[in-house]
């Protein structure tokens, strides 16, 4: 069993709310050509996940809420 915690966020931006997950990394699967992924935070809309980039457990809110917004100005506002 994983010790693994999910974590969420949800920003607000320029009159938009934005959801983001963590998921848990994978192992990688040669039997299948997967490589090994590290834990990720994903943007959730509509059904599908986004990656956006590595989650570090115990990471500041504020860091992470300054890192998200950067890349929600780079890939959704751009």
């Amino acid at each position: 069993m994983s010790g693994y915690k999910v974590e969420q966020r949800r920003l607000t931006l320029r009159g938009r709310e934005f959801h983001f997950v963590s998921y848990e990394g994978q192992l990688a699967n040669p039997a299948r050509q997967q490589p090994a992924t590290v834990p990720t935070w994903f943007l959730m809309n509509a059904g599908k996940r986004w990656a956006v980039m590595p989650h570090q457990p115990g990471q500041e809110p504020d860091e992470l809420d300054r890192l998200l917004t950067q890349w929600l100005e780079v890939y959704v506002f751009c």
